[in-house]
């Protein structure tokens, strides 16, 4: 089962650990209009010396002259300049909001989060198909081996010899052949035409036939005498006897043989049949009885070790071996997915609190921009009634110069204080509210808690419905009674 596939919930990692940028209002956006530099530029003090002198404006003036035109005009503009200011970070700010794309994130979540979950339980029923297919066979092989037994009257449990016992019973065979060649080759260099050299290829011909013969009668005809039809225990009684009767007559021939090769040794081969045919037991030599006795007794272990390599009743090791493929088969793969389902809930456990964690970046990010954006509109509120101050420092410098020159009063509405026509900034750039966004933020972050909890549930459940297939499957202790 495949469970690397990409799912809703892996998107959300795109645009996570997002950085705080620099948000920090410059304090120097709004400089202060300095009154005696504008005063200086203007030269109110000799402009309002010498209108006075000259009797304007008239008292009965009611509109500003020319030089407190200038005043207004130079702070106005100075206002224009830091709207303009105020306007292009506000502009800043709001696409740093519009980059958070807060809501975005909101219905991304919303909709992966469950959709991972689901995702998550969908490979979890394809796991528990696919072990329930394999928990069938297995019971299938669980079933085959009792009904073998049943059919066979077997009370007892199969004994195949597990791999170490395997490995040591065909090195015994391997060390057979190596012992029976090297023992035939030293009895039959003596007659042999070519030494030990010759002696040794033949010993080893003999051998092969001798001790692989009676290893593989040993494995496939001996296990027939303990089965419980009677013509395969005939079976193995006749191969029995063919082995007893090729074992005894080879080695005897091999014993013939060395006597007969140093004198015959281009026509040994028919002597010894010879020989064999009229007196088979006519051996001259004690040391050919000994060849022979050596040479029966490893024909007597091969078969013994042939026997060996399998269970003694014929069939019930091959049957244990696959019902022990089979359950190991079945152990193994639950295991796989158990692992694999492991891997898929770390992973998206990690993407979600991932997302919990960017939302929170989110919202701090969100809550400096509303802060920073709030203290920019209240520096420009101060600016603006900075510049009203200044532009009345400059109107009273003009007016004070200008009533100490003139004779005449001066015009009523020197007396009248100036008022900058201020610019409104909108409710929610002072005092943004935030109470929505904040609660949407918070449930989000609790769906995805939720859903976490959820994966965490759903990973139990599908680990329980796994082994809950052995229940629905249970094997039967060896003894009880079929049903």
């Amino acid at each position: 089962m495949s469970v690397a596939k990409s799912n809703p919930l892996s998107r959300l990692v795109e645009g996570l650990r997002r950085e705080p940028g620099d948000l920090k209002p410059n304090l120097e956006l709004f400089a202060d209009l300095d009154p005696d530099r504008v005063a200086a530029d203007l030269k109110l003090v000799e402009a309002g010396r010498a209108r006075g002198a000259a009797e304007l404006p008239p008292s009965d003036a009611a509109y500003a002259d020319e030089v407190e035109g200038r005043i207004v005009e130079r702070v106005e503009a100075e206002l224009k300049a830091a709207h303009a200011t105020l306007t292009d970070q506000l502009q800043v700010y709001q696409e740093r909001l519009a980059g958070l794309d807060l809501e975005g994130r909101f219905g991304a979540i919303r909709h992966a989060a469950p959709a991972a979950v689901s995702e998550f339980r969908a490979e979890a029923a394809t796991g528990r198909d696919e072990l329930h297919g394999l928990r069938r066979a297995l019971k299938d092989h669980e079933a085959e081996k009792e009904a073998f037994k049943k059919r066979h009257r077997l009370e007892r449990t199969p004994r195949p010899p597990t791999t170490g016992a395997q490995a040591l019973k065909f090195g015994l065979l391997a060390v057979l052949l190596l012992l029976e060649t090297v023992v035939n080759g030293a009895f039959l260099a003596r007659g042999s035409a070519t030494g030990l050299l010759g002696g040794t290829t033949e010993a080893l011909a003999f051998a092969v036939l001798n001790v692989m013969a009676s290893f593989l009668v040993g494995r496939m005809a001996l296990p027939e005498l303990v089965h419980r039809n009677w013509l395969r225990k005939l079976v193995g009684l006749i191969g029995f006897l063919a082995w007893l009767a090729f074992a005894v007559g080879l080695n005897l021939a091999l014993a013939h043989y060395r006597e007969v090769a140093s004198a015959l040794s281009g026509d040994a081969g028919r002597l010894v049949m010879e020989r064999l045919a009229a007196a088979p037991a006519d051996l001259a030599d004690v040391k050919s009885w000994l060849f022979f006795a050596i040479g029966f007794f490893f024909s007597v272990v091969a078969l013994i070790d042939g026997f060996a390599t399998v269970d003694p009743y014929p069939g019930f090791g091959d049957l244990e071996r696959r019902l022990s493929a089979a359950r190991e088969t079945y152990i193994r793969r639950k295991q796989e997915l158990i692992d694999a389902l492991l891997d898929v809930r770390d992973e998206n456990i990690e993407t979600m609190e991932d997302a919990h964690r960017d939302l929170a970046v989110r919202r701090a990010e969100y809550d400096a921009i509303v802060a920073a954006r709030a203290r920019l509109a209240r520096l420009f509120e101060a600016h603006q009634t900075h510049l009203e101050t200044t532009a009345n420092m400059l109107l009273g410098l003009y007016r004070t110069a200008n009533r100490e020159a003139r004779t005449t009063p001066a015009p009523v509405r020197f007396d009248t204080r100036y008022e900058l026509r201020r610019i409104p900034l909108d409710a929610d750039v002072v005092a943004p509210a935030r109470g929505d966004l904040r609660q949407a933020i918070h449930d989000t972050q609790g769906l995805l808690e939720r859903e976490v909890a959820a994966v965490h549930a759903a990973f139990d459940q599908a680990v329980a419905g796994y082994h809950q297939i052995d229940d629905l499957f249970e094997e039967r202790p060896h003894g009880a009674p079929t049903t």
